[in-house]
């Protein structure tokens, strides 16, 4: 994808399909969020409180990302497993077949928000 300058922007060039799925973690991030600023950083959408970004998503060819600090990955593990998602250290993966759950991207905001002491 092109380089965005906005949220809006990235989420029209993500993938069709993709596009409902961004646009409700967008939602849910802005609402669990509500202080944070929109940013683009490291060609993806952020949340940014301070000069620290809690929360970020990407879009894919075929699933998109939700990507938080290591510790709320690691402490949210077992409501990721039971989603049925799959984790790396820093993101959660979900496509349009298996979305991720509005509560899932709350808890692992406010996890992330938590680890970085905001």
């Amino acid at each position: 994808m092109a380089k965005a300058s906005d949220h809006e922007a990235y989420i029209a060039a993500a993938p069709e399909d993709l596009r409902p799925l961004l646009e409700n973690l967008r939602a849910q991030l802005s609402r669990t969020l509500a202080d944070a600023e929109e940013v683009i950083a490291y060609n993806m959408p952020g949340f940014r409180v301070g000069k620290t970004i809690v929360a970020g998503y990407a879009a894919f060819t075929k699933q998109c990302g939700i990507y938080v600090s290591p510790g709320s990955i690691s402490s949210l593990a077992g409501d990721i497993a039971e989603a049925g998602l799959k984790a790396t250290k820093t993101g959660v993966t979900f496509s349009p077949s298996n979305p991720i759950p509005d509560e899932l991207i709350e808890k692992l905001a406010q996890a992330s928000r938590n680890d970085h002491g905001l």
